[in-house]
């Protein structure tokens, strides 16, 4: 059959022969002649099949190569995740690219990659062996992380991947000086080491609350490992965030016994949308405190010396503040006697050329329904009286050699600073506070600083930590005891202390610098980082010479009033107020625009906070959330920074513009009652130039 002929020969066509055409058989059978021919006609043959072979070999070559390459696809994919030599691509359900990492430090040698279940592994790097893996973690239908680590096995100085922006909206990372919702990158920054700083001293860096912790608009949230060296850097020109793992040059050290070896972990997971995946790396990955602190804070406003008298203040300026608060119509949760009432920093007990009776002066103000908190702090100064006793029993942070104790400045000195990782150094400094506490029956205690800035940049304490923020959360223990109305400025991993979180001071100006502007994009952050009980600061700032907007009160030291009267509208709507400039330092009508906001932050504010701080214990959810919280399909909520919501059903729109009385206001879709009464049905509504009284705050009531 023409069919079997292999193909090879279908280019040669068989002609028969005629019968004339017939050659008589030579008797010597074939002539050389025709030999000849027959020799030339088959080397084409021959020629043809060998073509034909290698044909087939290429193609089977060519499969193989094929197949391995798609085995190879498919070792470099896991889920949603496509994995490269130089980074990895997560994509959403639809095949958008939602999260993009790039390895910065070394490339991969896929040559070394294989995949076991679950997990895609790779030994070597351009730069030599690593320990490099990423694990899919399927957790629920709706949720899937991706556990990653890169692992330096040999003298590599650091190990940096760099996550860019993909056009979505981030929020999280720590407290910061200027500080903006979501996030913006400005300028190019080399990391640096991600760890408690005082920012209000230092206003490139880090502040006092930081979590290892960011989320996305676009569903996404990644949360760095704990025993990761983390620097953060970040680049406007390449909208990237930097992630950066190392010990040189740093003040993080290896665990002990381990090489200073960097490794960078850190779990990404994707969720269907923002608010669904926030709640979920809450649930899974932070504290929760274990109880509500008084509710009393929550009720009535806190009266601190600070803002008012600064370190001048004594017995009789007390008694006096206290004396007016009650003139002037006012509640008070707590009087808080600042900094300072001691004759020297370290010791814990009253001046007695200041407070010349203080059992008579906390009888009196106990009479008079007062209960008082103390200020205190970490430092020990040299000219103390306990200054000895410390070095004596080794209370102090010590110098790198562990044998002298070490020196620290702080803006009130020069001392030592207390080793909070000796149970030693702990159980003196909570003696003095409970002795205090009893002999005066304080109520309770405000702890400033703890920020690891305050610490020598060389150090040793007595249990060896690796991550100075560490030191941190060792502070933040201390109030545990005196939680009900305790208040801290730092926290790292201390959700679970059950006290007030307070934003650092702010400067008496309107902008985004520690100023008016700054306080919702604050609270939120923290909210997002799981502190929940907040503290907004003093009403008006802290008024500081140099950096206070006086307008017409400029001579008398005093914030401007307008600026006085728009940041005492919008601590009303925080979870806790805290004066310490007293409205009647200004007029009549200023006091009664304060008397107003307390009334209504006790009434309408307070049992919604209260309601929504028991839902913390169980969930870690925020009390004061950003719009999109139950807007989450809506751009325009992930960008605002002058509104925000008290749970679901209340929305706050403060003005923070000076000389306004009027704003623009964003409504989410819903149905919404204002303040005025005014139903707006349909949504989402831009409302432009709605009109604020300098005596009011606009607020909206979800209707259901």
């Amino acid at each position: 059959m023409h069919g079997s002929l292999p193909p090879v020969f279908s280019m040669y066509e068989i002609v028969p022969m005629t019968t004339g055409e017939q050659q008589a058989p030579s008797k010597y059978g074939s002539s050389p002649l025709k030999k000849k021919k027959l020799a030339h006609e088959g080397r084409p043959l021959v020629m043809a099949g060998m073509l034909g072979c290698g044909l087939v070999l290429a193609a089977v070559v060519a499969w193989c190569y094929y197949s391995a390459s798609i085995r190879k696809a498919q070792l470099f994919k896991t889920e949603s995740l496509d994995l490269n030599k130089d980074g990895f691509v997560i994509r959403n359900q639809a095949g958008v690219v939602i999260f993009t990492m790039t390895f910065r430090s070394g490339t991969l040698d896929l040559d070394t990659c294989s995949k076991e279940g679950s997990i895609l592994s790779c030994t070597q790097s351009d730069s030599g062996k690593i320990n490099f893996f990423i694990q899919t973690i399927r957790l629920k239908d709706t949720v899937m992380c991706y556990r990653v680590r890169w692992e330096e096995l040999q003298n590599k100085h650091y190990v940096e991947h760099t996550m860019a922006y993909n056009d979505s909206h981030w929020y999280g990372g720590a407290e910061t000086a200027t500080q903006h919702w979501p996030i913006r990158i400005q300028g190019e920054e080399e990391p640096r080491p991600f760890i408690t700083s005082d920012v209000y001293s230092n206003r490139k860096a880090f502040g006092g609350i930081l979590e290892r912790y960011w989320l996305s608009s676009n569903a996404t949230a990644i949360k760095i490992n704990d025993s990761v060296p983390f620097h953060l850097g970040w680049s406007e020109k390449d909208r990237t965030l930097r992630f950066q793992a190392r010990y040189q040059d740093s003040p993080f050290k290896p665990a002990q016994g381990q090489q200073a070896l960097p490794e960078l972990s850190y779990r990404v997971c994707v969720g269907s949308d923002v608010t669904s995946i926030h709640k979920y790396m809450v649930r899974r990955y932070f504290p929760k405190p274990i109880k509500v602190p008084s509710p009393e804070v929550f009720k009535h406003p806190v009266w601190s010396t600070w803002a008012l008298y600064k370190t001048s203040v004594t017995q009789e300026k007390l008694l006096s503040y206290a004396s007016d608060i009650t003139k002037h119509g006012f509640t008070c949760s707590h009087l808080e006697l600042d900094d300072r009432y001691t004759a020297d920093y370290g010791e814990f007990d009253f001046d007695p050329q200041k407070f010349p009776n203080a059992s008579g002066m906390f009888e009196k103000l106990r009479e008079d329904g007062f209960h008082v908190s103390l200020w205190t702090h970490p430092f020990i100064n040299y000219d103390s009286i306990n200054f000895g006793v410390a070095v004596e029993k080794g209370l102090f942070v010590r110098e790198p050699s562990g044998e002298l104790p070490a020196l620290v400045r702080w803006w009130n000195g020069i001392g030592g600073i207390l080793d909070f990782t000796n149970p030693e150094a702990c159980e003196w400094y909570a003696s003095h506070l409970q002795t205090l506490k009893s002999y005066y029956n304080v109520t309770s205690f405000k702890f400033d600083a703890g920020e690891t800035s305050y610490l020598p940049q060389k150090f040793s304490t007595l249990v060896s930590i690796s991550d100075p923020s560490t030191f941190t959360h060792y502070y933040t223990e201390m109030a545990i005891p005196f939680s009900e109305r305790a208040e801290l400025r730092v926290g790292y991993q201390s959700q679970n202390i059950s006290c007030f979180f307070r934003i650092i001071d702010r400067d008496s100006v309107w902008g985004y610098e520690l100023g008016l502007k700054s306080i919702i994009p604050t609270v939120l952050t923290i909210s997002i980082l799981g502190y929940q009980f907040v503290l907004p600061d003093m009403i008006g700032g802290n008024a500081y010479p140099n950096r206070t907007e006086g307008g017409s009160d400029e001579k008398s030291g005093l914030p401007d009033r307008e600026l006085y009267i728009r940041w005492l509208e919008l601590s009303a709507f925080m979870p806790a107020m805290q004066f310490s400039i007293p409205p009647w330092a200004y007029d009549n009508e200023v006091v009664q625009i304060a008397q107003k906001f307390t009334e209504l932050h006790k009434t309408l504010v307070a049992p919604r906070v209260l309601e929504l701080a028991g839902e913390v214990l169980d969930t870690g959810d925020p009390i004061i959330r950003p719009l999109w919280w139950i807007a989450i399909d809506d751009e325009a909520a992930y960008k605002i920074d002058s509104q925000f919501l008290i749970g679901d059903d209340l929305m706050v729109a403060p003005v923070l513009e000076p000389g306004k009385q009027e704003r623009d206001i964003y409504l989410p879709a819903g149905r919404w009652r204002s303040y005025k009464g005014e139903h707006f049905d349909k949504g989402p509504i831009h409302l432009t130039d709605y009109p604020v009284d300098l005596d009011e705050v606009a607020y909206f009531t979800w209707v259901h």
